[in-house]
Parts: C-alpha cells; sequence; structure tokens
C-alpha cells in the first residue's frame, strides 16, 4: 500500500461544502480549501524545482497561510513555516539557513519584510488566489514516509537557526494519536490562537482538517474578551493555549463566570500551568474536559496527556504518552529510574524528527539510542505517571541546592491579584546563584516586593526564597506566548547596575 501525500491525508475526509477555515469574518468550504491550493500548485509547478525543494510560508494565520502549506507538501516539497514576528534580518538568516526556493508571503507583512526577499527565492504572495482560472485539486499522489515534509524552527534563542526536519510519517503519526485521544470529531470547531508555524498551532491545523472539522483564526490574543466573543459567536468547541494564555483567561477576562455552552474540550500545553491556576482553570471549564499535555518541536507536537479524571488525582503531572508514544525517565547512566527519582524524560516513537537540517552533532545529542532527549527533568510514580520537576537548564543552583523555578513561580502565584511569575537564577558570589523573580499584576491591581517575598517565606524552604522581587507591567513573551528569560537576565542586570 502507498504512503499517502500529507496533504492527501489531511484533507481526505473533507466534505466540499462544509466550513474548513473562518479568517476575518469569511467562512472557507473545503472545497474553497482545495481549489486555492490548487492554483498554488500549478504556480509552484509551472517553476519545475526538484522534489523536496523548500517553500517558505510567512504571515500570520489565514486561509492564504493554510493554502500555500498544504500546496508545498502536496509536490513533495518542504514546507517551512516561518515567523512573522521575526526582524527582517533573522528572516533573511533563516531562509538562507534553509536554502529556500519560493517564499508564499502575505501581503499584510510585505512591507516589513521587503528587505528579506533580495535574494535568489521566487516570491509568491496572496494575490495568487485572486485569479480566475480555475485549476482542480491534483489527484492523490504517493511520497516517501520517511522524506521532509515540513522544517519547524525552535523557539530557542541561539546564535545559529535550528531547524527540525519533521517527515510525512511523523506529521501523520501524531495527529492520529492527537485524534485517538482527544476523540475528536467532524463537528468540532476549534479556535486557533496559537500561531501555525508553532508546532502546538500546527497541531492544531492538522487535526482539525484530518477530521474534517473547522478552525477559526484569531490572530491577537492581546485582549483576551475579544477571544471569547469569537469563541461564543462561532460556536467553537475546542480550545488550545499555552500558559501564558490561561493566566490571561483566568485572571483578566471573564472566563472563569462565562457560560461558553459550546465549548467541549480544552487543551494546555507548552509549558506547566501552576497548580493554583490548574485548580481555577478546573473550576472554570463549566463541563468541558482538560487535557493537560506535554510535547516537544522534535517531536512533531504532542508526546503525553493526562486525562481529565487524574487533574483532580495527580496536580502536576504530564501523564503518560500518547497512543504510539513510549516515554521513560532515565537517570545519567541510562537506566530508568525508581519511583520518585529524579532523571531526564526520553521518548520514542513515529512522531519523533530524524534530527536537525544540517547539525549532525547536535542531532546525535539530541536524538539518541535510548530515544529524544527531551531535556525536561522529572520523576515517575508507581503508577507510572510523570511529573515534571523543571527544564534542566532552568534549575538554579542556590545555597548548594538545586531549585526548581517552576516551583517558586507557583509559590508566588498563590497571589491571585498576580497575572504571571518567572524565576531565573543570576551569579553570586555568596549563594553561587541568586534568585530573581520577575511578577506582574493582574490589570488595576497592585502587589509589591514585600508581599510576594512574604508567601514565598510562607511556603517555600529558605534557600528558596528569591533574593529579589522585580515588579513589572508584563512578562517577555516569543511569538509561541512562552516567557522570554533571556529578557529578564537583561533586566536583572540593568537593576543591580542601578543600584
Amino acid at each position: 500500500m502507498e504512503f499517502r501525500n500529507t496533504s492527501d491525508y489531511l484533507l481526505a475526509r473533507g466534505a466540499p461544502g462544509d466550513v474548513a477555515v473562518v479568517d476575518a469574518g469569511s467562512r472557507y468550504s473545503y472545497g474553497d480549501l482545495c481549489s486555492a491550493a490548487a492554483k498554488l500548485v500549478a504556480v509552484l509547478a509551472a517553476l519545475e524545482l526538484p522534489r523536496g525543494s523548500r517553500v517558505a510560508v510567512l504571515g500570520p494565520n489565514s486561509f492564504f497561510w493554510v493554502a500555500a502549506y498544504l500546496a508545498a507538501m502536496k509536490l513533495n516539497h518542504v514546507a517551512v513555516p516561518m515567523s512573522d514576528k521575526l526582524s527582517p534580518g533573522d528572516v533573511r538568516r533563516h531562509l538562507e539557513f534553509v536554502g529556500c526556493a519560493v517564499v508564499c508571503v502575505d501581503r499584510r507583512v510585505l512591507g516589513r519584510f521587503g528587505s528579506a526577499f533580495d535574494g535568489p527565492a521566487v516570491m509568491i504572495t496572496d494575490d495568487a488566489l485572486s485569479s480566475q482560472v480555475q485549476a482542480p485539486w491534483p489527484p492523490p499522489v504517493a511520497c516517501d514516509p520517511d522524506a521532509d515534509a515540513a522544517l519547524m524552527f525552535t523557539s530557542g534563542t541561539t546564535s545559529r537557526p535550528k531547524a527540525v526536519r519533521v517527515t510525512h510519517r511523523n506529521i501523520q503519526a501524531n495527529t492520529d494519536s492527537i485524534i485517538s485521544y482527544l476523540e475528536l470529531r467532524r463537528d468540532d470547531r476549534a479556535l486557533v490562537i496559537l500561531p501555525f508555524f508553532y508546532c502546538y498551532g500546527a497541531s492544531m491545523l492538522h487535526t482539525h482538517l484530518r477530521t474534517g472539522g473547522r478552525v477559526v483564526v484569531l490572530n491577537s490574543f492581546t485582549f483576551p474578551e475579544t477571544a471569547l466573543d469569537l469563541l461564543e459567536r462561532e460556536e467553537c468547541t475546542v480550545f488550545a493555549g499555552v500558559p501564558s494564555t490561561f493566566q490571561l483567561l483566568l485572571r483578566a477576562s471573564s472566563f472563569a463566570t462565562r457560560a461558553l455552552p459550546s465549548l467541549r474540550l480544552i487543551q494546555q500545553a507548552g509549558g506547566k500551568l501552576a497548580p493554583v491556576l490548574l485548580d481555577e482553570l478546573l473550576d472554570a471549564t463549566n463541563g468541558a474536559k482538560l487535557f493537560v499535555m506535554y510535547g516537544q518541536t522534535e517531536a512533531t507536537a504532542r508526546l503525553s496527556y493526562l486525562p481529565p479524571e487524574k487533574l483532580r488525582v495527580k496536580p502536576g503531572s504530564i501523564g503518560r504518552g500518547i497512543p504510539g508514544v513510549q516515554l521513560q525517565v532515565r537517570d545519567e547512566a541510562g537506566g530508568p529510574v525508581a519511583p520518585g527519582e529524579h532523571g531526564e524524560i526520553y521518548a520514542r516513537g513515529e512522531n519523533i524528527s530524524p534530527g536537525y537540517l544540517g547539525d549532525p552533532a547536535e542531532s546525535a545529542s539530541k536524538f539518541t539510542p535510548h530515544g529524544l532527549r527531551t531535556g525536561d527533568l522529572a520523576t515517575v510514580d508507581s503508577d507510572g505517571d510523570i511529573f515534571i520537576v523543571d527544564r534542566r537548564d532552568d534549575f538554579i543552583k542556590c545555597w548548594g541546592h538545586r531549585v526548581s523555578s517552576q516551583e517558586v513561580e507557583a509559590c508566588a502565584l498563590r497571589i491571585d491579584r498576580l497575572l504571571s511569575a518567572a524565576a531565573i537564577g543570576v551569579p553570586d558570589l555568596q549563594a553561587g546563584e541568586a534568585i530573581i523573580l520577575c511578577v506582574a499584576a493582574k490589570p488595576g491591581t497592585v502587589v509589591t516586593p514585600e508581599e510576594v517575598l512574604t508567601v514565598c517565606r510562607e511556603y517555600l524552604a529558605k534557600h528558596m526564597v528569591p533574593s529579589t522581587v522585580l515588579v513589572v507591567d508584563a512578562l517577555p513573551l516569543n511569538a509561541n506566548g512562552k516567557v522570554l528569560k533571556s529578557r529578564l537576565f537583561e533586566l536583572a542586570a540593568r537593576e543591580r547596575n542601578a543600584s
């Protein structure tokens, strides 16, 4: 049996008359989507590029973005989702790094990124969709399951771009698994606030297209009330976010008190949600099922989930591997840890990437004989459920102890007037590393450093209490909604120099 091309796989169950994408109030059916993607397939095919050429997709989430992404993979080229939050210089650097032959770019960002396209790549804009020439969606095509389907840039800040190779097998295996454990349906409507260039956002697109469902696009979450209005108006059944998403929903919107009868499924991933906020979220779900999940770009998207019925029983757990994924917590010698011991999470499965583009040394250190090294330190209980302690790089070495930044942050968030918190360790002659805690209060409220320190002294061991609390207007976030701790180190350095 031939392995299907991923674009054919994703569109196989969409009825031509059913709505596939809602973008800026416009509804586009699966028939519309196939027609739009077919137009872009024709444009790309006319370039006569060799199979496996890299085709970048740049712009906010949109109907055009989805069509361009599908068109690239349909021709067995490699789709390269690009962040529209990068600087023009970084976009150029990323394009050159992967050797893009074509850039599919939304006109809305042309003014900002025009200087990034002065290279050999051909540029295709959404003007191509206005062509009156009707091109049918080409017949299904086979592909090598282990050929690259997409290159996904990681969100880390390094001096050199790092692109994760994601194969057709990876996408299809992970998509099938997610649909299975979430029990997604054809009548699901997902409100998508996560960018498609982020693996979590891409998984929302993949899963809902594959089921023949609907994605409702919203490109800004600055005002969460607007998102709730759209969710209610479009009768969305599925919503997904990262911790910063739910911090805003719970402490800066009407989510906790608002009736959202259509909502049946909430997904939380992209980092650990503080226990106090998880309790608030559970209290506010109004009957919707909440799935806490864990994943990585190197795993296409998802690796594990904790079933809703376990959330109260095992707070803080990421559960076990999703169908088709095996997770194991191993010690430094490579052996499995006993319950209660610390080790690093390793993952195996058909969703695991074959490695990084053009970086065999980094690939060898990350993709090991034991499986994917996640970089997350964790414990496992007697039932086999996993509890992440912290990122390996985020531990703070203070007074001879290894302090979990997540535990310090969770303690501060006991103050319900706090919107967010992030802890870092900075060099200190006496302590080794001093704990700096940055916090942001809810709009219209005030929280003082001494108030935060009082709570920390009450609930944390002495060596875990921050030496300094910095109150900021808002924590800096990357395009995926994750805290940019590099910016916090800069802030802490400025504060120290000022004092």
